[in-house]
């Protein structure tokens, strides 16, 4: 089954006519879905307070204090979905990889991997390793009712890139000197993280999730061709694996401009664009059979009121004619922006395309 089949002879969830479950689907909505990227984080003086003092792996571990987060921007702003509260190295961390989140400077990692040696240390994830992503997803599902609860989780090119570098890297001459210099391990280093990405959006679905996004932060670092040859095959393969459970798969990246029709093809439902493409260009990039998500500058944000409304009138004007628009910033929320702003955002976005 597709995303974008009705399944039959099955009880129809809560959330399954909503409009943000809809719009993946590519069919009518009674107004444009609005989430954000990063919409429960440090923007929120209600998700400072409750993380003080806590660790952001191990906030990631604690059932009630996820839920809590992830419910804090739907009740805030009255976004059409929410996004389960994690990070994209939480599997990773629970198949036994020495790592932390470091304050400003994010995932780094003890060992890094450069060998075939190195490789062995990745095992396979198990549900039973996360525990508290079945526990919170629960929760969570109780709580939103029919609002759609997104999982998700890092695709396997950017965790590789985590991996081998040892933590974020601008140039990525690490991981890229081993896609060029042992083709077959970095194969064999992204396939497995195939798995392990697979098994872990797996377990947030049968718990609940009513649809999933890959985030590939980094791929845009990469030439068309290098994608194609070296990283679609691993991205594939996780929508492959999760393509029978039927809900919408998103796929996103940053800087992907010249890979759009590629993320397309990699499997994906919706494909998530930046703000550097305009979306009537981007649909025109994807083909047909995606809805698209995006696109508005979270720099946008800092702007007057007014600018910011031009700014997504734009997105909207761009998006007219597409069958399925899910209107998103073109990356995450900044930690800056005030909360009134995306709150006034989405009333704004839902006035301007009522139907």
């Amino acid at each position: 089954m597709s995303a974008n089949d009705r399944p039959v002879g099955q009880q129809q969830t809560a959330t399954y006519d909503s409009a943000f479950l809809r719009a993946c689907r590519r069919e009518p909505v009674p107004h444009t879905p609005v989430w954000f990227m990063r919409q429960a984080g440090r923007s929120l003086p209600e998700y400072r307070k409750v993380r003080e003092g806590i660790a952001m792996l191990d906030s990631c571990m604690r059932p009630e204090l996820v839920t809590e987060i992830t419910l804090q921007p739907v009740r805030r702003h009255g976004v059409d979905a929410a996004i389960y509260f994690s990070d994209i190295v939480v599997p990773l961390k629970a198949i036994g990889v020495d790592l932390d989140i470091k304050p400003g400077i994010g995932p780094v990692v003890e060992n890094p991997i450069r060998s075939r040696a190195d490789l062995e240390r990745l095992r396979a994830l198990e549900p039973g390793d996360v525990p508290y992503v079945t526990e919170a997803i629960g929760m969570l599902t109780r709580e939103l009712g029919g609002t759609p609860l997104i999982g998700f989780a890092g695709a396997p090119f950017t965790l590789a890139s985590y991996l081998v570098e040892g933590g974020p890297s601008r140039n990525h001459e690490h991981t890229k000197a081993l896609m060029y210099g042992d083709p077959q391990l970095w194969a064999d280093l992204l396939d497995r993280l195939a798995d392990i990405t697979a098994a872990f959006l797996k377990v947030q679905i049968e718990a609940g999730a009513s649809a999933v996004q890959l985030f590939d932060s980094w791929v845009g670092a990469l030439a068309p061709a290098d994608y194609r040859r070296s990283v679609m095959p691993a991205s594939r393969k996780v929508f492959d694996a999760v393509a029978s459970y039927g809900v919408p798969r998103i796929h996103f990246g940053v800087g992907t401009g010249e890979l759009l029709g590629l993320l397309g093809e990699a499997g994906a439902d919706v494909v998530g664009v930046d703000w550097r493409v305009p979306l009537d260009e981007a649909a025109r990039r994807v083909g047909p059979g995606k809805a698209l998500q995006g696109n508005l500058d979270p720099a946008v944000l800092f702007a007057p009121g007014e600018a910011v409304e031009a700014k997504a009138r734009e997105v909207l004007d761009a998006a007219a004619g597409l069958e399925g628009h899910i209107f998103n910033l073109g990356h995450g929320v900044l930690p800056n922006t005030e909360p009134e702003a995306l709150t006034r955002l989405v009333e704004y976005v839902h006035a301007q395309t009522a139907r």
